[in-house]
């Protein structure tokens, strides 16, 4: 399986990825092994999605980060979590 994410840094900024392994890529950010997330720790993982093919998921990834109407609407559809991560802190 195939895993787009999203993290919510420290720094109330998002970060959009994607993996092969989810658990291992999160235990690496968590670590502060990832050079892009590591100054901003600790963060949430606020959302999936899972995908069979390589390329859906990769692909899915690329449209997020256009940030444009993909990102948007993503970004209203978990607009609760974002914000239950800030209360968390």
């Amino acid at each position: 399986m195939y895993f787009v994410y999203i993290l919510k840094l420290r720094n109330d900024q998002i970060y959009i990825g994607f993996t092969h392994d989810l658990k291992k890529r999160l235990k690496e950010h968590e670590l502060g092994t990832v050079f892009t997330t590591k100054k901003y720790l600790p963060l949430d993982l606020i959302y999936y999605e899972c995908y069979s093919a390589f390329q859906d998921a990769k692909n899915r990834e690329s449209k997020i980060k256009q940030f444009g109407s993909t990102y948007v609407h993503l970004k209203k559809r978990i607009a609760h979590s974002i914000g239950a991560s800030q209360r968390r802190g």
